[in-house]
């Protein structure tokens, strides 16, 4: 193997890891909302504030954190962010033996803060690592493994937090359990910073470029709004899933995790799509690859409701659907963006006007489609700069991430105000704005 191989396959290996850890971080704390509302006796718009003091991490420290990579280098950033969010894990002991929400909230800044480091350093380290023409494939693997995390994180909330309670009787129980999941990652992510620390990571000329300004970039900044919008509506639309099953359909809390589970679990099978039909490899390879893929669906989808196989089929049946959509936008990043954001914005406003079953899978479809949003966006914004820009961009974009802490209240408020089947309506229209983006706003002027 190649020295530039070697350092590719290093590179992805150890920001893979990264990727898999903040989407597990991110998705818990978006899941989270609905133990902390009946341990805590919240109104809707209350819970959402945890999805809040996660994401306004981003428009904090973003920037801030594209400066630090270029003072310390990628590596030493990732690590950096590791143990701060070992921190962020720890302070939530004492947040649920008291048990008190402003120190869940403070908690979960700190802990949002160092993931917001290694988002920070990872998109673009894994951009620049290999060539441009097949960036945004690199960026839809690494991002199925932090939805592989993403799954995880909900069904884990069922297991650990929700199994075998009722509220509001058991919430007491509920507090009582929240500590030990974030001692576990706590001491994982410490493990990982030493690890890594160990290690020699390949060096990207970034580093060492001279920092310019991107905000001249039309397509950069338009992108970073694109950001907002999707960030807002994917944790909007997670935040509310458990609450409205709830709700609207009678399921038990330990019931509708597992579903939310389903939805992240969405994102991952299409971005497993995405890591190879954004690449150069041939059609016949393309569909050779997506049946191992529609039998993780099937698998995946199964073990988080108990190895129900009617679910994991139905979840395949959808996933099947998703990949047959997906070659309308015939490999190319901004065509199948445009797509997705179309659709998904269809599967919101459906959920408004259905009940039932309908309603259920429509809102869980919509994990699908946002599955490679994120990547295919980020590609896009940073597509056509120079090496000195690329840190720059990326702290904007990331900064943007902000939308998960604004569009989840404004969902949360309608939801109270209104009934959830309402507040679907919020992410429907960041969705057509996602569309704009693909069509229109991603053009480099």
């Amino acid at each position: 193997m190649s020295q530039k191989n070697n350092n590719l396959v290093v590179g992805m290996s150890v920001f893979g890891a990264i990727f898999f850890i903040f989407g597990f971080a991110t998705t818990f704390i978006v899941t989270l909302s609905a133990p902390v509302k009946e341990i805590f006796g919240l109104s809707e718009f209350n819970a959402q504030l945890l999805s809040s003091a996660f994401f306004i991490a981003y428009p904090l420290m973003s920037i801030p954190t594209g400066k630090i990579i270029d003072r310390i280098g990628y590596k030493w950033t990732v690590i950096a962010g590791l143990i701060l969010m070992a921190l962020g894990s720890f302070i939530y002991i004492p947040a649920a033996n008291m048990p008190s929400f402003p120190i869940f909230l403070a908690a979960t800044f700190v802990l949002a803060t160092g993931v917001v480091f290694l988002q920070v350093a990872a998109n673009p380290y894994v951009t620049a690592i290999g060539p441009e023409s097949t960036a945004s494939s690199r960026l839809n693997l690494t991002q199925a493994l932090n939805s592989i995390a993403t799954m995880i994180a909900p069904w884990l909330i069922s297991v650990a937090i929700f199994k075998g309670l009722t509220f509001p009787a058991d919430a007491a129980i509920a507090a009582e359990r929240v500590p030990m999941p974030f001692i576990i990652m706590g001491l994982i992510v410490l493990i990982v910073a030493v690890a890594i620390f160990s290690i020699k990571l390949p060096v990207i000329q970034s580093e060492k470029s001279e920092k310019k300004s991107i905000w001249n970039r039309t397509h950069v900044v338009l992108g970073a709004v694109a950001i907002f919008m999707y960030v807002g509506a994917e944790v909007g639309n997670a935040g509310l899933i458990v609450n409205y099953l709830k709700t609207n359909l009678g399921m038990l809390p330990q019931e509708a995790s597992t579903y939310a589970a389903i939805y992240w679990g969405g994102a991952m099978v299409g971005r497993f799509f995405g890591s190879f039909m954004f690449s150069d490899m041939s059609s016949t390879k393309k569909l050779t690859y997506a049946l191992p893929v529609l039998v993780l669906a099937a698998i995946s989808g199964s073990f988080v409701t108990e190895w129900n196989w009617n679910i994991g089929l139905i979840f395949t049946g959808i996933a099947l659907v998703n990949f047959i959509i997906m070659q309308i936008g015939k490999g190319k990043a901004a065509q199948t963006l445009a797509v997705f954001a179309l659709v998904a914005a269809l599967l919101d406003l459906a959920a408004t006007f259905t009940t039932g079953s309908v309603a259920l899978w429509t809102v869980i479809s919509i994990g699908l489609f946002n599955s490679i949003m994120f990547p295919n966006i980020f590609s896009l914004a940073v597509k056509d700069l120079d090496k000195g820009e690329l840190s720059g961009a990326s702290g904007l974009i990331n900064a943007l991430i902000l939308g998960g802490a604004i569009i989840p209240p404004i969902m949360g408020f309608v939801a109270d105000s209104m009934g959830y089947t309402w507040a679907f309506i919020v992410p429907a229209i960041c969705y057509l704005y996602i569309f704009y983006y693909a069509v229109s706003g991603s053009k480099i002027r």
